[in-house]
């Protein structure tokens, strides 16, 4: 069974950075895509970023591009979102999920329902 666990969240200060975990176990992730979702009060989950395991490619909202960076540790099955220049608009639970097997030729999905598996989520808070 695939797990995975979130780490790093907390209360910034706007302007500031926060690094977020993702560990994740059950199987191996060669051919998996990993991504990060958020989602605040009263508003629908929506996507961050991904990053597609083998080759390290990524794909962010255009609301995070130049702030985020999203990367992995192969070693540690660990995914990394790097958070910088955060907003009060950043504030929400951030979860990580897991295309298990996404084709060689296809895009990194932005969507839900392309993702398998999803961890317990973290909360960031952005104070203005």
């Amino acid at each position: 069974q695939v797990q995975l666990v979130e780490s790093g969240g907390g209360l910034v200060q706007a302007g500031g950075s926060l690094r977020l975990s993702c560990a994740a176990s059950g199987r191996t992730f060669s051919s998996s895509a990993m991504a990060w979702f958020r989602q605040a009060p009263g508003k629908e989950r929506e996507f961050v970023a991904a990053i597609r395991w083998s080759t390290g490619s990524t794909s962010y909202a255009e609301n995070v591009r130049g702030r985020f960076i999203i990367s992995r540790d192969n070693a540690k099955n660990t995914v990394y979102l790097q958070m910088n220049s955060l907003k009060p608009e950043d504030t929400a639970v951030y979860y990580c999920a897991v295309d298990q097997a996404i084709p060689r030729t296809a895009a990194i999905r932005r969507d839900m329902q392309g993702y398998d598996y999803w961890g317990q989520g973290t909360q960031v808070t952005v104070s203005s």
